[in-house]
């Protein structure tokens, strides 16, 4: 498993980071306090505080190729 901090400030952001996380077959997660969310799930993502950066966890041995798509929400 690999966590890396990703921005969502934006409707088209979760519109089109939903879009790229369902290419794969991975679980994603993302962590907000103490809510964990499926980040497939573009009604969660809604549900969480989208104005300060979120843990995402990426369930997958090869996440390489993930990071490079996921590349424009990651923070710092």
């Amino acid at each position: 498993m690999k966590t890396v901090q990703i921005s969502l400030n934006s409707i088209d952001k979760v519109k089109s980071f939903v879009n790229d996380v369902t290419k794969f077959e991975s679980d994603f997660d993302l962590v907000s306090g103490r809510y964990v969310i499926d980040a497939k799930s573009i009604m969660g993502i809604f549900s969480l505080d989208l104005s300060k950066p979120i843990d995402l966890n990426i369930h997958s041995e090869n996440t390489d190729e993930i990071l490079e798509v996921l590349k424009p929400y990651i923070v710092g």
